[in-house]
């Protein structure tokens, strides 16, 4: 027991650090103009002017091949790790996190709502590092509504990730893979077959 004259102290461990993700300055300059590009110029243009928003993903470094069709209100992060191939779709409201290198093949559909991440923390580390992952989805996949696509994860040709499923491993081609995590439920030919 204490007395009234002797001091109680507690140890309190030191609060973790924010999360690092490395980025060079020249990284971070482009995030912030990028920021702006997107929230004033991108965002707000009309959905027939989809050449004016290739225009703008070129910009910033990003490949995207001239036939792709890019919603305005996808929302972009770092688009420089972002690959878009021919004859893509990306509906509205996707989120395509490009920490790391995103990849999509020729033909795909990305619907609605559907969200790739290609960057996760170093949990085991007590800084929390963002490690970046890439992702690369197949030709003719089609990844629906709500779908969730974690970084690492390799989406091959003509596979379907079913509405509301989310892939944090490999998913075979020519498959319709569903469920949370994602697993092969049937065969599938792609899409237009």
């Amino acid at each position: 027991m204490t007395g009234p004259s002797e001091a109680i102290t507690t140890e309190v461990p030191q609060p973790k650090q924010r999360p690092v993700f490395p980025q060079t300055f020249a990284e971070r300059a482009m995030g912030s103009g990028w920021s702006i590009v997107r929230t004033v110029l991108f965002r707000w243009s009309p959905p027939p002017l989809n050449r004016w928003r290739l225009l703008l993903l070129r910009l910033f470094g990003a490949a995207v091949h001239r036939s792709a069709y890019i919603a305005p209100s996808v929302r972009i992060e770092y688009p420089w790790n972002l690959v878009v191939e021919r004859d893509v779709v990306v509906a509205n409201n996707v989120i395509l996190n490009c920490m790391g290198r995103i990849e999509i093949g020729a033909g795909t559909r990305i619907s609605r709502y559907a969200h790739l991440c290609a960057g996760t923390h170093a949990y085991e580390r007590r800084d929390m590092k963002i490690v970046r992952r890439a992702i690369t989805i197949g030709r003719g996949a089609w990844i629906a509504v709500d779908a969730f696509v974690g970084p690492g994860v390799s989406i091959g040709d003509r596979c379907l990730l079913a509405a509301r499923s989310s892939a944090f491993s490999d998913l075979p081609a020519d498959s319709v893979c569903m469920g949370e995590p994602a697993k092969r439920y049937r065969a599938w030919a792609g899409i237009g077959s």
